[in-house]
């Protein structure tokens, strides 16, 4: 805390300064001024909290002081240290805010005493003010949340102006009548990826940036007002309710100021002029198509409009007529042809003379759905959980394939699809591999084991994979199921053994697996077309 001390009698300052203990009030300063000019420099400079001022002074007196005060420090407690016992002046104290009235020569504890009332009283209009600041600060963060909700609401629900008409007339400026509104919306779609990248953690932080900016233009000027649309994940809706068929250009006039304030431009769409506000959501439709149907391929404008002619309209182009040829690429596994794939598809686009963000989107979600169909296909019995899990690496909704200038790259996108089908190639067949091995696996155990008692439920919890799964698999690439497979071994096991005349049937049945002599002796001659004895005896005469 600091103290300034004004009298034009330095030993009247030096003894108040022996007076004082300015340690147990807290007093970490002290400064000094000679007259009421040279304090209001200090003051200016410093912002004591406590003064101390002479009323008889050269120069500037401290009744003129105590009325500077008044006007440019009204936070700072006054208490005034004066040789005459005038009334006028005690008043003129009062008047102007001073804490305390003291005649010279001064008495220790009566200036200790009202230099401990003026702290207190700085510090309880200190807490309010900090209560009022804290109170101002979460104002201005609920407000523009407030606004960004009702006028969002008035863009879904225009039957809902009435309610909004007052707090819209005092704070926006939006004075009825108002028979006439134009919509824009911003759009970050095609927004240099430089400044994307800079608000990548902090979008909101972006959007605050680009709406504040909007605003100095239209609130300044009472044209209008931007907002947060909080029906549509980071869209910024501007309402242009003043000089609309000036609209465009004043836009443009927005667009400027943020390549000086971001070093970037923005794309507009506007729709036209309706009323308002019965009409506002057909502006704002018209303002969404205007954006979705400009052509990416040429950036002749940054303000887009339905008021324009379209261009002539083309032949459809589905993404959907290259699948065919884009899934036997995948099957293949070969990243030559799967790029060959992609380039007859791009080649297709390039043709194109104009390229919107309708299109992009169509194509977008034809992909979508293909890529589903390949993961189900290609992984027979993916669990849903699964399928979901593999989709991750694609992002949830479209984005703009753009180069650095945020113009529309099919290059960029080219390489996006590769790399994104490339990459579903190699699970695919990684997933085949993988399937192939833990047969063989399987296999290998069979041939380890074939004389306990092995089912097919006990490969499966080995396994970790499904009875119908390994029954599948076992059969496309052994071209038997696994029972067959196992008694084939268990043949062949057998026919070893029985060479050798000093073991029993009954023990070569055991040896391999069988429990029971006579059904082991069914399942040889079945397989073999003789009994094992006559098979022993056929084998060791020869």
């Amino acid at each position: 805390m600091k103290v300034l001390l004004v009298d034009d009698e330095k030993h009247v300052r030096d003894a108040i300064r022996l007076l004082v203990n300015w340690q147990e009030h807290g007093i970490e300063t002290i400064l000094e001024a000679q007259d009421g000019e040279s304090a209001t420099e200090m003051i200016t400079q410093h912002h004591p909290e406590i003064i101390m001022t002479d009323m008889m002074m050269p120069i500037m007196n401290g009744v003129k002081l105590l009325e500077w005060l008044q006007a440019y420090a009204p936070d700072s407690k006054t208490i005034v240290i004066s040789g005459h016992d005038d009334f006028s002046l005690l008043r003129h104290t009062l008047k102007y805010g001073g804490t305390d009235y003291i005649l010279k020569p001064v008495d220790p504890d009566q200036l200790n005493e009202a230099l401990a009332k003026a702290i207190q009283a700085w510090q309880k209009d200190e807490e309010l003010r900090q209560t009022n600041r804290e109170l101002n600060i979460e104002m201005n963060q609920i407000k523009p949340m407030y606004w960004d909700k009702l006028l969002s609401n008035l863009i879904a629900e225009p039957s809902s102006y009435e309610q909004a008409a007052e707090p819209l007339e005092k704070e926006l400026h939006l004075t009825r009548p108002l028979s006439n509104c134009r919509v824009a919306i911003l759009s970050l779609d095609t927004m240099e990826r430089s400044v994307k990248n800079k608000f990548s953690q902090n979008m909101d932080l972006l959007l605050f940036s680009l709406i504040n900016i909007c605003n100095e233009f239209l609130v300044n000027d009472k044209r209008g007002y931007a907002f947060r649309y909080w029906n549509s994940d980071n869209e910024i809706v501007l309402l242009l309710w003043k000089d609309q068929p000036g609209a465009e250009a004043f836009l443009a006039k927005i667009n400027e100021g943020m390549r000086t304030a971001l070093h970037t431009r923005v794309d507009f769409g506007i729709g036209s002029s309706h009323a308002f506000p019965a009409d506002l959501t057909l502006s704002y439709q018209e303002a969404r198509i205007a954006l979705r149907q400009r052509n990416l391929k040429a950036k002749e404008t940054w303000i887009h409009s339905t008021l324009k002619p379209a261009a002539a309209p083309q032949l459809t182009l589905t993404f959907s007529h290259y699948e065919e040829r884009i899934q036997l690429a995948i099957r293949s596994g070969n990243i030559a042809q799967i790029e060959q794939a992609i380039q007859h598809w791009m080649d297709a686009v390039k043709q194109s003379d104009t390229i919107t963000l309708e299109q992009l989107d169509h194509w977008w979600r034809e992909y979508g759905v293909m890529k589903r169909r390949w993961i189900q296909q290609f992984f027979k019995g993916i669990s849903e959980e699964k399928v979901k899990e593999m989709l991750l690496d694609e992002p949830a909704s479209l984005i703009v394939p753009l180069d650095e200038h945020g113009i529309l790259s099919l290059s960029v996108w080219q390489q996006e699809l590769t790399r994104s089908i490339v990459h579903l190639s190699k699970l695919m067949l990684e997933s085949q591999h993988k399937d192939k091995n833990v047969i063989f696996e399987i296999a290998e155990f069979l041939e380890k084991h074939y004389h306990e008692d092995v089912t097919l439920q006990d490969i499966a919890s080995r396994f970790y994979l499904s009875r119908e799964y390994i029954s599948r698999k076992f059969k496309q690439e052994f071209e038997v199921n696994l029972s067959d497979y196992l008694g084939q071994i268990r043949m062949s096991k057998a026919k070893v053994l029985l060479r050798n005349p000093h073991l029993r049937i009954s023990q070569v049945a055991e040896m391999v697996g069988y429990q029971d002599e006579k059904y082991f002796s069914k399942v040889f001659k079945k397989s073999e077309g003789m009994t094992p004895n006559e098979y022993r005896k056929s084998a060791n005469s020869s």
